[in-house]
């Protein structure tokens, strides 16, 4: 392409500080560097951990591009880079693949040494960026930063998928569905004929929903404190609906007496601390599994020793225990192959210069996903 081995200047919503409107900005892409690509954002969506770094995170990291839910063209690639050439349809991943580690090279885990800090220790150096605002190097959000008319990924973070794939549908899959999917399927390894209790009712929450009706469960209770997404819900796979806004008595309690004794898998895909000990505690003993998704390191967790003592398991899981540049080719394909639902997901198709009006819909639990049109095809 014409612009191999140039600096881009092209359109990028820029966080200049916590809690601040995105600023749309023109920005400088720089070219890749060695094992580097470069790629043109064609869609990307608005997903939670978006709004926890602009709004809740503790860590100073601004200014920063934030976006880490899209899809893509390669544009160019840096020396070294044999996987992938420009015109080929990618998906950026925010964790990396580098299948040399010691965590890649085992099946019992997707973690991989080189993924991007996705937390930033005190101390700790901040990864350098290939893009830069007004003179100053902006961060790029877990190594993507696809909020942005053209971003540079590490090749190890992008997977190459189907070229019949739709960008605007496909761009769901890079987090929140593998995430709530994979960590029924993958993670928690729900089984024919179970009892799951699902917390939460966003994209991930469905997504779980969606999951643990793949894998044969037979009841699937969604939680959630809004009556309104339950007929969404039912859609993914969901049987039964509780409010907690409903009952006087803890939602823990209410599930247990709902299922003789506790669920056989619940999933918190919230984020918060209170509710990923009631799922937890609504699983049953002996042999229940709670899976925590929802992302959040402000606050410890605790429980009472008993709660696992019993037998109940108490995991965590990251984009689905998928191994990523592995794992997202198979789930488009899964789409196209009509085994898995996403355009259910996309309640609202905007542009990246309407980011702030997405953002608002998420803190209003308007939207399911808002999926921004960033360059035309």
């Amino acid at each position: 392409m014409a612009t191999a081995g140039k600096v881009i200047k092209c359109k990028a919503a820029v966080a200049w500080g916590p809690k601040q409107p995105l600023v749309i900005e023109e920005v400088e892409v720089a070219p890749p560097q060695a094992n580097e690509v470069r790629i043109k954002i064609v869609a990307t969506s608005l997903c939670r951990s978006d709004m926890y770094y602009l709004s809740e995170s503790e860590e100073d990291t601004f200014p920063v591009i934030l976006g880490h839910e899209a899809a893509g063209i390669v544009e160019s690639v840096g020396p070294g880079v044999t996987e992938f050439q420009p015109g080929d349809k990618v998906i950026p991943v925010f964790l990396s693949q580098c299948k040399e580690c010691r965590f890649c090279k085992s099946p019992k885990t997707n973690q991989c040494d080189k993924t991007w800090p996705l937390i930033r220790l005190p101390g700790m150096a901040l990864p350098d960026s290939r893009i830069t605002c007004k003179g100053k190097k902006v961060q790029q959000l877990a190594g993507t930063s696809t909020f942005s008319e053209y971003t540079v990924v590490r090749q190890i973070a992008v997977a190459k998928i189907d070229p019949t794939a739709p960008l605007d549908k496909v761009c769901l899959i890079s987090c929140g569905v593998s995430t709530g999917y994979g960590a029924a399927v993958n993670t928690a390894k729900v089984e024919p004929g179970s009892t799951c209790a699902v917390f939460g009712l966003g994209a991930i929450g469905l997504a779980a929903v969606m999951g643990c009706k793949a894998a044969g469960a037979k009841r699937i209770i969604a939680v959630d404190i809004n009556p309104e997404k339950f007929e969404k819900a039912k859609v993914f796979g969901a049987t039964e609906f509780v409010n907690p806004k409903d009952h006087n008595k803890p939602i823990s309690q209410v599930l247990v007496e709902m299922t003789d004794g506790g669920v056989d898998y619940s999933l918190e895909c919230i984020g918060n601390v209170e509710i990923m000990c009631s799922a937890l505690e609504s699983c049953v003993k002996g042999w229940g599994v709670s899976v925590i998704i929802g992302w959040t390191n402000l606050r410890d967790i605790s429980t009472r020793p008993i709660q696992l003592i019993a037998g109940r398991k108490w995991t965590g899981s990251l984009f689905g225990g998928f191994k990523s540049r592995d794992g997202v080719p198979e789930m488009v394909k899964a789409y196209l192959d009509k085994k898995l639902k996403l355009d259910e997901f996309i309640t609202h198709n905007m542009t990246l210069d309407q980011v702030n009006d997405a953002i608002e819909l998420m803190k209003q639990g308007k939207c399911i996903r808002t999926v921004l049109s960033v360059s035309p095809q």
